[in-house]
Order: C-alpha cells, then structure tokens, then sequence
C-alpha cells in the first residue's frame, strides 16, 4: 500500500513538471502554474454515457429525419445497460444553441434521478481561434448561457473545445497571419471569461483535446496552466491525441482530469487498432482520479454503425478493464 501510494505521488510530481519543458507555449513557473486536482481516498470509477454516441439517431430525432432517438430515452437506455451517468452533449437538446426550456431541463434532471442515473457533464460546440473577436465573443456566451444549464442540470462540469475547425478548416486557416502565442492569448481570455461563470454557478470548464489546436498533452497543459484557475481542468479525449504515443499524453494530462472521453481506439474511429484498455485504466487509477468514465463510440467512414450493437460490448469492456485493475 505505501508503495503505491509513493508511485503516485512520484506519478503525480512527474507529470505536473513535464508541460514545463522547451517548446511549451505559454509556459510558466511550477509555483504559478496549476496544479494537479487534489484528491483523496484512492481511484473510484463510475461509467458514463457520452450521448454522441448515439449522434446520427439523437439528430434524426431532432430533425424530423426518421425515427430516431431522443434524450428521454437514451435516459432508459443507459438504465438499462447499467450505467452510472449520462452526459447530455448541448446539442442534443431541442432549440440547441439556444437554451432549452425549464421545463424540459427539469423534466430531464427528474427522469435521471428516477432511473438511477447521475448526470456527468454536458458540452457545447465553441471556437476560441477565429480572430474575429465578434465570433469569439459568441463563442464564450454560447458557453456562459449553458453554464447555467449545467448549473440546472447539476452537471458539475461543462466540456468546451478550443477549435472545432469550423468549415472545415484548421486554426491556421481561420487564423491567419497570427502566431500559435497570440492565437493562445485569446483562448486564455475567452475561458478566463467562462471560469470566472463557472465559478459563479459551481460548474467547472472542461477543456477537451480535439485534434486540432490541442494535439498534445503538453499543448493541453500548457492552456491550463496559462488559465490557472481550480475552475478549469482537462477533459482528457482518449481518442484524439496526435503523437506518437497517444497514453504518454493521456498519462500527462491524467492528473489534471475534470472529466474523460473513452474511446474505442486511441488513434480514430476508423481505425483497427484498439484502445488497451487495462493499461488506460492504470493509467487512470495511477493519477487518483475519482468520478465519471464517459464512454463514447463513433461511427466509422462508410461502414454500418449501430450504437444499440456496440455500445454495450463497449459498455462490458471497459466495466472489466476498471475490474481487473482495481
């Protein structure tokens, strides 16, 4: 037992100094930096449902464009696939981007707690790099305005991207002529913006690693660490770290993890290489984490994908990672 205990600290110690390295932007000193979530009692994992799994049946409801599925009954889906938690990503929601309403987010909280279900988080679809400041500033009122859903939902943290590649374009693209510094400068604004309502409401802001601007564990922290505020932490994405050794990263960034995205391969959806689930789950228990494991399957390129058939298999997985690890 004091031996693990001495590994984790030595994990936690390790991991808090790498994003300090040459090559960091925006780094600063250990002393000022944030630091790695406190926390107390060990690992404790519950799983979670990550409602984009289901996206293609979840918008054919919405849409009118077949039969679909809505949130209400994803909500008895997961409990009757045993899950501990949903997380309702925004654009679910009937009206998204606008607020929905109170009714409607009552009625969702209600139906949780009927079914046994905690309610993990919740997210939006924002972009901090364009430079129009105009396009920006929606951007934080976007998140502000389901800061308060959050809020309503009890969800403790909502989960925010730094770049959607709107249009299909990368940072560079809708970026132009700035540098990654500057471009970075207005990501630590914007969220300053969203932490200080975060704080006001009791959600925390969860930044997820999406592939674009935020590629690495240490792009990650180094976002962070520039924010420096208890109200902001890493939503760590499985699936979305482009390095040559995507678990370096998730074992970096772990120890300052609000909330998680567990994919079905840490390389892409469309590909064959499977996530090594126990040795995430190590990773995972190393860094003390205690809370919600979202999972989130995708929907390959040009293949059939049926949720219904692979989420619980997915489901069964990593319910048996988290057991032979504990």
């Amino acid at each position: 037992m004091q031996a693990n205990a001495r590994s984790r600290r030595d994990f936690v110690k390790r991991a808090a100094l790498l994003p300090f390295c040459a090559g960091a932007a925006f780094s600063v000193s250990p002393a000022e930096a944030r630091q790695p979530v406190k926390r107390t009692g060990g690992a404790a994992l519950k799983v979670s449902l990550n409602a984009f799994s289901f996206n293609k049946l979840l918008n054919d409801y919405s849409l009118n464009r077949g039969q679909g599925i809505s949130l209400m009954a994803l909500l008895e889906f997961c409990a009757k696939n045993d899950f501990d938690a949903i997380d309702p990503t925004g654009y679910f929601f009937p009206d998204y981007p606008q607020v929905p309403a109170e009714e409607y987010i009552n009625t969702f909280k209600r139906t949780a707690f009927e079914y046994g279900l905690g309610i993990s988080g919740t997210g939006v679809r924002n972009n901090f790099t364009p430079s129009d400041k105009a396009e920006r500033a929606a951007g934080v009122q976007l998140v502000k305005d389901w800061v308060v859903v959050a809020a309503k939902l009890g969800a403790p943290v909502i989960r925010v991207f730094c770049d959607t590649q709107s249009r299909g374009q990368g940072w560079q693209e809708v970026a132009k002529g700035y540098t990654r510094e500057q471009v970075q400068a207005w990501m630590v604004d914007a969220l300053g913006e969203c932490v200080e309502c975060g704080k006001k409401y009791g959600v925390i802001i969860g930044v997820q690693n999406h592939g674009d601007f935020l590629q690495t564990g240490e792009q990650l922290l180094s976002l962070i660490n520039a924010v420096n505020s208890d109200w902001c932490g890493a939503i760590v994405d499985t699936g979305k770290f482009i390095s040559q050794d995507p678990y370096q990263d998730i074992a970096l960034v772990a120890p300052y993890a609000v909330n998680w995205q567990i994919k079905q391969s840490p390389v892409g959806a469309d590909s064959a290489v499977p996530t090594d689930l126990v040795k995430l789950l190590r990773i995972i228990r190393l860094s003390g984490y205690r809370g919600y494991l979202p999972i989130e399957t995708l929907a390959p390129q040009n293949k059939v994908y049926d949720p219904f058939a692979v989420v619980p298999p997915f489901l069964k997985l990593v319910r048996e990672a988290i057991a032979q690890t504990a």
